[in-house]
This record gives structure tokens, sequence and C-alpha cells, in this order.
């Protein structure tokens, strides 16, 4: 193989290198020796528009973009070379559709990817172009070759393990090689280990659904767009697509159409299903809903997000492309047809009557089999049964589904937007099972209850923009992943309905949840406390931010305030466990809803352990560490920096992290104003503020400390630990008031109006302030081992201030001693700290420095050791 890869330079300079080469049908790839797993180069086969000979024993392959010179033992190995590439290219031709994703030269390609980008991979000198895509990850020596579809190696992630290793390096381990990769920051490393870890889920799944249903070859390639090796597919169109497809046919919704994985929703593909995918699948699909697309509205595997939705909209929405079926728009003959079809196997027939509007629920005349399925039933229609079923609930049918009224009578309306129709619904011996009325003997659908999930209770119009007298609706989650709507008159009939679903189904060692006002009760996979190696069954009720939890030996464990978490966020469920709280199907996730911020008052705001907004708690302690120095809280950050930063925090404040040089103090003082001044309710609350600005006029400072200490009591918690916190803060800001000019008045005056938010003219707001800060200890009952610890951080910070302004070392930073394991000379180290670094950063350098690998299940801990050597 020419070195250099390229036919400009004269034969004369070529220098060949031996390598071991392999062609299979995607990529032809070669390798420094036949025992190499991972490749130096591969060539789409798809991108091969030539081979011929070029002298003795060598050949070209000519790609769309580039040449490569291959010369051969001999004559007879360089033709069958020859032959073989040819042959192979010209089968991939012949298939326009089958385009692998390094084979897309267009703009566009980088749509296809999970994820994308640049990446420092130890070994080589420039960074790396890495695509993860699907269940394989591709190295490129930069974008240019990623256009033009020639890569370094791809990685198959079923072999894979992805470990971060520190702030911005991660492993990608297999039992081949391991990969050092390094992020340009913590985020980003966080994004790329997150789609490694989805790829690798994505590659242990079972893919032995999929081999079934690519036997046949129309089901090989996307319905919708053409892509190669589908692997999701719709279960009441029957038809297979791709994963950006799949994405957009659920924006469609499951009145339209059900989206299920071919690899991961095992308990799905029955027998029936996957042998109705064979015979019906894809191109009797098409014959019915692309009969008439237009090749201009048509598209690809590159199409752009927009334009998939635009175009599935129109297919299955509108059925702008149908092929009509002659009856459509006689409803009385469409259901007498159906009712015919049924008893066939001409499933093209059902489907042209079924999507042209013919009702799967329509009375046959046959009070021995009402409905069409049990007319396929009596005939042994197997597999119209099995499409029937799927359709139960799509909303094709002339309108929406549902059921009920109040009392007796329970509405379901079944995965519909606008309407509810009513069904006579029962709840016996563990099954709940809805009517056509009250007269009908057999049931449209059953759920038993041993296959619920979850059961949320919910605004219809809220979730589903419904009109019409329901306002009170619940949902019911089953193990197939199917959800159910129900709706009533009143939110009271709902909640009747649910606390009884939820009796037959939540196991007696969890029944104390059932006495919770719940908005959500359901059963979960989960790890925690020493078991994380272990998935338990647990039952979860969530009311409000709190979750109750009931472990799977009946222990009822301390609720968890989610307002109050360190840390919360979304992990790709693996395949076979049941979604958290259902969370794969209802978005947005519940957990992490009620753990975020929910309103403008102090209450509604996430929380520190202390009760305290961990908004206030982050600006405050960015403050202490970065700006005590001059004009703190008089010079004004810039508005819209504020304003951003203020919607980042009152979104999601875990998430945020100030550092020194990305936020500017001024900046942050400014946030922390403009929450106070904006807070509904204000932090004296409209019930107190009149009473604490009116015992300014005391005139004894005894009995004014005491009628402060009576309000303050007054206060609700939250709001009470909160101005806690803002005193005892500005309490340490007036102990630099001889370096930052900010005394006590001045603070008064600052935060007087902006915390009982006013205009700033009653001088009374400014001197609760005052009298606040100068009789903090004595109004919030500091005791003297809480002020020591304040005057040893006070003397602290300004320690380190002083080293910072005599040049000694960087501000907030100092020497620190740590030992390894045991307190021993041999295991001491000296680290430099500084003032945003973090026990897991010093960990990891201590770990570094002596040269320790972590494994899989090492935990290391990183304790502080008083003077009396307590931890």
């Amino acid at each position: 193989i020419p070195s250099n890869g390229s036919l400009r330079s004269p034969p004369r300079s070529y220098i060949y290198q031996k390598r071991w080469v392999k062609l299979d049908t995607d990529y032809l790839r070669y390798f420094d020796s036949d025992k190499d797993t991972y490749s130096k180069r591969l060539i789409p086969v798809s991108s091969i528009s030539r081979v011929s000979s070029v002298g003795d024993q060598k050949f070209e392959v000519v790609t769309n973009n580039r040449n490569f010179v291959f010369r051969a033992e001999n004559d007879a190995d360089r033709n069958e070379w020859i032959r073989t590439l040819q042959q192979i290219a010209e089968e991939r031709k012949s298939k326009a559709a089958a385009r692998t994703l390094m084979s897309l030269a267009t703009d566009s390609a980088t749509e296809l990817a999970d994820k994308s980008g640049f990446l420092e991979l130890r070994g080589f000198k420039h960074k790396l172009f890495v695509v993860v895509a699907g269940d394989k990850v591709f190295l490129y020596k930069n974008a240019e070759d990623y256009r033009l579809g020639i890569g370094i190696t791809y990685i198959e992630m079923n072999v894979g393990n992805v470990k971060e290793v520190d702030r911005r390096g991660f492993d990608l381990t297999t039992p081949y090689r391991i990969f050092s990769f390094s992020a340009d920051s913590e985020q980003e490393k966080e994004e790329w280990v997150e789609a490694m870890q989805q790829s690798i889920t994505e590659a242990l799944s079972n893919s032995e659904v999929a081999e079934r249903i690519w036997v046949v070859e129309p089901n090989r390639f996307c319905a919708d767009c053409g892509s190669p090796k589908p692997d999701w597919a719709s279960i009441n169109l029957c038809v297979v697509i791709c994963k950006r497809c799949a994405g957009e046919h659920r924006g469609l919704g499951p009145g339209i159409t059900k989206v299920r994985s071919l690899k991961m929703d095992r308990k799905v593909w029955t027998e029936e299903l996957i042998e109705l995918f064979q015979q019906f699948g894809n191109i009797m699909a098409n014959q019915f809903w692309a009969a008439n697309v237009p090749p201009s509205e048509a598209i690809s595997p590159t199409s752009g997000s927009q334009e998939r939705r635009r175009f599935l909209i129109a297919k299955y929405r509108e059925g702008k492309y149908r092929h009509y079926h002659p009856l459509f728009g006689n409803q009385e003959e469409l259901d007498r047809a159906l009712c015919a079809a049924v008893t066939t196997s001409d499933l093209a027939e059902t489907q042209a009557l079924l999507f042209c509007g013919a009702s799967v629920t329509c009375d046959t005349g046959d009070p021995q089999c009402p409905t069409p399925l049990a007319l396929a039933e009596r005939s042994g229609q197997r597999l119209q049964m099995e499409f029937l079923l799927h359709n139960k609930t799509s909303g094709w049918f002339g309108g929406c589904h549902g059921v009920g009224q109040s009392s007796g009578r329970l509405l379901s309306a079944l995965l519909c937007c606008a309407e509810f129709s009513r069904r006579w619904c029962t709840l016996q011996d563990g099954v709940l099972s809805y009517y056509e009325n009250d007269r009908n003997t057999v049931p449209n659908g059953e759920i038993r209850v041993e296959e619920i999930v979850c059961l949320p209770l919910c605004s219809c119009r809220a979730w589903h923009s419904c009109s019409g007298p329901h306002e009170g609706t619940f949902e019911v989650y089953t193990e197939a992943d199917r959800l159910y709507l129900f709706g009533l008159e009143s939110p009271d009939s709902a909640r009747e309905w649910v606390k009884s679903i939820a009796k037959s189904f939540v196991h007696p060692r969890a029944e104390e949840l059932l006495a919770l006002d719940f908005e959500r009760l359901g059963r979960l996979h989960y790890k925690g406390g020493l078991t994380l190696q272990r998935a338990q069954e647990g039952w979860f009720a969530l009311v409000g931010s709190t979750l109750h939890v009931c472990s799977e030996d009946g222990h009822q464990q301390e609720p968890l305030q989610l307002r109050k978490l360190q840390e919360l966020c979304e992990y790709p469920c693996p395949a076979g466990r049941t979604p958290w709280l259902g969370g794969r199907m209802c978005p947005p996730n519940p957990a992490l809803k009620a753990a975020s911020s929910s309103g403008d008052t102090l209450s509604e705001q996430q929380l520190t352990e202390s009760d305290v907004p961990l908004l206030v708690d982050r600006c405050i302690d960015y403050i202490t560490q970065c700006g005590m120095g001059q004009g703190i809280y008089r010079k004004s950050g810039q508005n819209s920096k504020t304003t951003s930063l203020l919607e980042v925090l009152q979104r999601d404040a875990r998430c945020v992290r100030l550092k020194e040089g990305e936020h500017q103090v001024d900046d942050v003082a400014n946030t922390l104003k403009r929450f106070f001044r904006d807070l509904g309710d204000g932090l004296f609350t409209r019930r107190w503020a009149p009473d604490w600005l009116w015992a300014t006029a005391l005139e004894d400072e005894g009995a004014k400390v005491g009628k402060y200490r009576q309000l303050l009591a007054a206060l609700p918690p939250v709001n009470r630990a909160t101005l806690k916190a803002l005193i005892n803060h500005l309490f340490r800001v007036q102990c630099f008031s001889g370096e930052n000019q900010m005394n006590t008045h001045n603070l008064a005056i600052v935060f007087g109006p902006t915390l009982f938010q006013t205009d700033g003219k009653d001088y009374k707001a400014g001197r609760v302030v005052e009298d606040l800060i100068s009789h903090y200890v004595e109004i919030f009952n500091v005791n003297d081992q809480e002020m020591k610890k304040q005057q040893d951080e006070i003397t602290a910070i300004m320690k380190m201030r002083e080293a910072s302004s005599s040049g000694t070392q960087q501000a907030g930073d100092f020497i620190c001693t740590v030992y390894l394991e045991e307190k021993k000379t041999e295991t001491e180290q000296h680290v430099k700290v500084s003032a945003t670094m973090t026990a897991e950063e010093l960990t990891f350098e201590i770990l570094d420095r002596r040269k320790i690998v972590m494994k899989e299940k090492d935990y290391w801990s990183c304790f502080e050791v008083n003077e009396r050597e307590e931890a």
C-alpha cells in the first residue's frame, strides 16, 4: 500500500508497506498484521467507484474522493482481489439505499451520528474526529475524512466498557486494547461517556428478533428513509424503521404509531408479532402508505429532523400518500368488509380497511362473536388477531376512543388526543376490564394488575391538551410499555379509582404507601446503599417533591427530599428493566421535575440540607471565596449575564458550578440581589414584613432585639434559614470593610430595599438589615462554638488574601499534607489545594502520583482530620 494513500506521486516514489487486508460486505480494511483487531485504515465498499489493474501484481481502488494502490504477492492474487472487489462494489451500487455511516459523503452526514467531535487519544499527536453511531465508535483523522467516508477503524461496543479517569479523561476498554480519550471540558467528557454507555447498551441488546425480521429483504431497510439495518419498529403499522425515524414516529403519538425496539423490548415480540412482520412488513405496508409519494417529497438516510417530521406527518397522520380503499367514506360498508376480511388470511385488505376508517370495535351482528377480533379468533386467523390487537387503541377509527363518567363508570381515553368516548369499566379479581357499554359481556380490553408498573394522577389539560368535562385523569403503565389514559368528571373520582387499583397491585409489604396523598405510585428496579452490584425491586410513591421508598423486604426507608439531593441525573434504562416511574414513556421525567425549582417562592426552590435555597448557597459561597474585595454589592454586573445566570440557577442550581475566571463576582452578586428582589412573597413575607418595619421604631435596644427574635420565629422554616444564612454572609462581608468599604450601614443601604422589595425611599427597610447585622449573635442565637468556627473561617480567608496580595501563592491555594491509607512518612504527600478543588480531584491526584490504577469496584474516600486526629 503506498504510504501516502494517493496516486498523485509518480509510481517510482511509492514506498510499499506490507499490510494484512480484509474485505467484508461493508469495508475494505488493512491492518499491521493478521493478529490485530483494529485497522489502520478502512474504506467503505459503497464509496468504491472503480477497481483496475495498474501493472505487475498491482491494482488501484478508486473511491469518490481518493485513490489507493495495492500490490499483491502475484498476478493471480491480484486478479482475485480485483474480481471480488468489483463484484461487491457492483452489488452495493444496485442497492443504493444500503449505505453505511461512512459511505455518506455529504455535509449532513454528521446528523446520522449519536455523538461526534474531536477528542485527544493517547498515542496520536493530533486530535481525532470521533463518532458514536449505533453500536459502534468510529475514529477518523479529521472531520474532512469523516465527510469523505475514509476512516481509521471502528470499535464494536458489545465488548467495550467506559470508565471515567479524571476531570477530562475517560477510557474505552476492550479485551484487545484500551483507548484513553481526553475531552476539552468536564461537561464534554460526561456527554461522551453517556453516549458511549448508550452505545454499549444498544450493542448488548438482544438481536435475535432483529435477525429474524431482517430475513425478509425489504425489512433490512427503513420503511421511511431507506437506512440499512433498522432496529426499531411501529408494531401497529407493521413497519421496520431506523432510530432517527423512530424518534419522529414518537412525536406523532401512540394513537397513530406505537414504537418499539427490535433489540431491547423483548417482551413485546411474541411469535405471532414476529411472524406478522415477516409476512407483512415494509413492502406490504408501503404498498398502502407510500403508494403515491412524489420523488420531491421522499426522504433519504441523510434527511434532517424537520424534513423527516414533515414527511411522516403527511404519510401516517394525514394519509397523504396512501392507496385509498374503494369503500373509503362509507362507514357501514367499511365495517362490513372488515368483518369479512378478518376471517381470511388477507392482511393487506384488513390494513387498507382499518386505515381508511373501518372500526376495529364495530358490531359484527353476531352475538357469539360481537367484534372483528372475536371473528378472527373463531376463524383461527392468528396474524389477523395480532394485527387487530395492536390497533385496538390507535386513533384511526373515526375519532378517539375512551371511556366514561363517574362513580361506577370509568372513562378510559386510550392514547387519543381531543376527546373521550365512554366505556364501562370493572375492577374484579385483579383485572381491570373495559367494555363498549354496561350491557356487553365481552370486554374491549383488559389490564391485569400484576402487569401494572406505575399509576400517575395527572392533569388532562396539562398532559394531553384535552377538551371536555374530564377534570380528573390518571394513567396506567404496564410492563409491555403500554400507556392507558383514563378520565373522569372530577379529580376526587379519579383518585378513588387510583386508590382502588393501587390496592390491587401494590404488594402487602408496601401498603403503608397507600395512605399517602401520592401523585404517582409504582414499582421500580433500583440500586442503593451497599448493594450497588445488585438491582432490587421496590415500591415508590411521589408526593410533591418527596419520594417515599419501600424496599423489597417491606422496610420503609426514610423519604427522599428530591429538592435537597446533591445530584440527580437520568441514565439510559437497561433492556428489560422497568423505566424510572414509567419515565421512558412519560416526559418530562417526574423525578427530575419534582426535584427542580417549581415557582418563585423560597419553599419551591432546590434546597440544601439546612433549608437554604441552593441558588443562595452557591452565590454566597462563591462571593465569600472570591469576592470580598472593594466594591462588592455596590458595583453592578452586566445585566445580560445576570439574567442568564439567574435563569440557569433557577432551572437547576445543582448543575451549576461557579468558577473563578468563568463567572465575574459582580455578576454573581447582582444575581443574588435580583433573586431576592423578584422573590414571590418576599424574604420577610407579605404577612410579616410590616411588623419588621414597625419594630425599628422601638427605642429600647433590648425590646427591639426581642421583637426581632419573635418575628424570626414566626417566619416559615425556609425563610428563617435563608435569612440567617444571608445575614451571616453580610456579617462576614462587613468584617472586611477596611478593604471593601462595605460596613454595616452601607450593606443595609443596598440590601434593605432589595429584601423588602421597596423603592428605597423608606429608610426603615435599611434599618432592619442594619439591626440584624449588628445584633446577629443575639437575634439568631449563635452559640460560642458556632461563632468561633465563623471567626476561624474569617481569619483563614484573611490569611489567604494576605498571602495572595504578597504574591507568595495564588489566591485561595494552600499546601495540604495528605496521607495514603495510614499516617506514615512513606505515605505522605504534599498537595497544593486550590479554593475550587473537590475531594474527588484531590483523591485522583494522590492516586495518580502513586501510580495506583483504580479498579471497577474500588471505592476511595477522602477524609479531613482535625488537630486531634478525629475524622
